[in-house]
């Protein structure tokens, strides 16, 4: 047979015998080298392959073309005879042939190893019992086991050399790294659907943000005279009265830390409009030079508050972030990503102050500019959110929704309806364009929305009763649970004892909610305390489907997401010890 017709073309085989190769092989990839076995006995030849297009000299493995054998020979590495050339083509090619001979076997040489892995990988790629998939987030690796290493080996280990060379692997590469860095191990399996939107719209934000503190620093020094020659000591005095006093803001707002807990995405959004707020009265500092002092405590007070606010409510979202309990690298994360942002913002913002100067109308109509981008970027990356947590509104409205369907909603369409601010109805308009849910009933939303309204956790015994009698009859009612619920003037009323649990919050909620449905539905009013206790009255028929269905609803909510573990809630610092008299 000749030669020429037996080769494969771009075909590279190891000079070194191999006791563990196997007796044949597959050439299945398409790349530019593939592997073959070799016979110990055989000698590597070098056959040049003519085409239409010219000669190109390829490797071949000897042995099935001339039959020779090396009889280990002292005239080299591998033979007298171990590398030979046939050449069919024109001479005037032949001047290439030495130095692809040379780095021919340089490669061969040097990458021993990983040619055995390769060869392991050619011929584990045959027996898919053996291969071995390893995940990284949304990053899949073959792996096949290379038996002279007794080891696991990327499958396509060879190829690799062709495939760094393009720019799409390039492009992979550097977004691997990116992501390494800036997003999760495990992305996108690590962390919640919600995730991605919300840490983009904050990269946006951030950047505006940065632009906004660069022209309103740039305000404060102008203000502060260091542009016309002003003493040190004087301006540093100014700048640190003005600090001081913020920080005192920062120290009193951290007993309202419970607030945060509750309604984390309005408490966000109005750091963000008092920051923004800030920036705005700093960059009026230079038009009122005299008043440095009282418009920048003004402005540090707010800023200081701001910082507070947004530190507290970003562990909520993080905390929701955290779909395998990696909080502490969400955070770092969160970090880096913050940290890319503020370089851009510091970058643009150093530019525009440029531009600027010192004019103050220019730096009002930019600072304007920012902030619409930023105000709205962070509107938008607190709709993305998907919060986890039963506050009383999500509660309410999961409750009511189960109570009326008997399905509990999902966190998404819950979320979706969930005002801003649901104690400032009128600013709820920011978020009055977003898409409305389809799956949630008109009464579910009314439900909650005026159950939270009328909902008061913590109250004091003693403003509820007024009798002996309704104070026994609640106590008798009342006495395996946590909480004691009736109704006072419109308002739900919930006392606490002092063994109460936010699992008892939650359970009480539940009640308040079918007591709700009782009194639109079924039209039952209350009678008194001690009436809607004795059999068949409203609280005594309320409590028994709550002991009889709590469990059913919230293994309904656990089973779409929610965490059922609590309710997040401020209640009064009310609380009771009762004591009962053993006879």
């Amino acid at each position: 047979m000749a030669c020429a017709s037996s080769c494969r073309p771009l075909f590279l085989s190891s000079p070194f015998p191999s006791s563990s190769s196997p007796s044949s092989c597959s050439l299945t990839t398409p790349f530019l080298f593939c592997l073959s076995p070799i016979n110990p006995s055989s000698k590597p030849i070098i056959t040049t392959l003519t085409a239409n297009s010219g000669s190109f000299p390829v490797l071949s493995v000897g042995g099935g073309c001339d039959g020779g054998n090396n009889n280990n020979n002292d005239d080299g590495p591998f033979g007298s005879d171990s590398w030979r050339w046939n050449d069919d083509s024109s001479s005037s090619s032949s001047h290439s042939y030495p130095f692809l001979l040379f780095l021919s076997s340089l490669l061969a040489c040097s990458s021993h190893s990983q040619l055995s892995s390769a060869l392991a990988r050619t011929n584990g790629e045959t027996e898919e019992d053996d291969v071995v998939w390893e995940v990284r987030g949304s990053k899949w690796t073959k792996l096949i086991p290379d038996f002279s290493d007794d080891a696991f080996v990327v499958s396509n280990g060879i190829s690799n050399l062709t495939k760094l060379l393009s720019l799409s692997t390039l492009w992979g590469q550097c977004r691997d790294l990116v992501m390494r860095l800036l997003l999760p191990e495990g992305f996108p399996d690590s962390v919640t659907s919600d995730y991605l939107d919300y840490s983009l719209w904050r990269g946006v934000q951030g950047v505006a943000s940065q632009v906004s503190g660069v022209l309103a620093t740039q305000a404060l020094l102008y203000a502060v005279g260091l542009g016309k020659g002003a003493i040190p000591t004087a301006a540093a005095i100014n700048w640190v009265l003005k600090d001081g006093i913020g920080y005192l803001s920062k120290i009193m707002l951290s007993k309202y830390g419970r607030h945060f807990d509750v309604n984390p995405k309005g408490w966000r959004l109005f750091a963000d409009l008092l920051e923004n707020a800030a920036f705005g009265l700093e960059i009026l500092t230079p038009s009122f030079p005299h008043l440095f002092v009282l418009i920048g405590a003004i402005a540090g007070a707010g800023r200081s508050a701001a910082t507070l606010i947004q530190a507290a409510t970003r562990s909520c979202f993080y905390a929701g972030f955290a779909a395998q309990r990696n909080f502490a690298e969400v955070i770092a994360k969160g970090e880096a990503q913050g940290m890319i942002s503020k370089s851009i913002g510091i970058g643009l913002g150093i530019a525009l102050a440029n531009c600027i100067g010192s004019s103050t109308s220019f730096a009002l109509a930019s600072f304007g500019v920012v902030t619409w981008i930023h105000m709205y970027c962070n509107l938008k990356s607190y709709q993305s959110i998907q919060l986890r947590t039963l506050n009383p509104y999500r509660a309410s409205l999961v409750f009511s929704e189960y109570l009326l369907s008997g399905q509990a909603p999902s966190i998404k369409e819950v979320n979706a309806e969930e005002p801003l601010f649901p104690a400032i109805p009128f600013l709820n308009l920011l978020s009055a364009n977003r898409e409305r849910s389809v799956v949630l009933s008109s009464e579910a939303k009314q439900a909650a929305s005026e159950i939270e309204l009328r909902l008061q956790l913590g109250s004091k015994l003693s403003d509820i009763v007024s009798n002996k009698e309704d104070v026994l009859a609640l106590f008798n009612l009342y006495k395996d649970e946590g909480y004691i619920l009736t109704e006072q003037e419109g308002k739900f009323c919930v006392v606490l004892k002092e063994s109460c649990s936010p699992q008892d919050m939650l359970k009480s909620l539940f009640q308040v909610n079918y007591l709700y449905w009782l009194e639109r539905n079924a039209g039952i009013e209350s009678r008194g305390a001690s009436n809607d206790c004795r059999q068949g009255g409203r609280l005594q028929i309320s409590l028994e489907y709550v002991q009889r269905e709590f469990n059913h609803v919230k293994i309904d909510s656990e089973s779409v997401g929610w965490v059922t573990d609590g309710l997040i809630a401020r209640p009064l610092p009310n609380r009771i010890r009762p004591v009962y008299a053993t006879v």
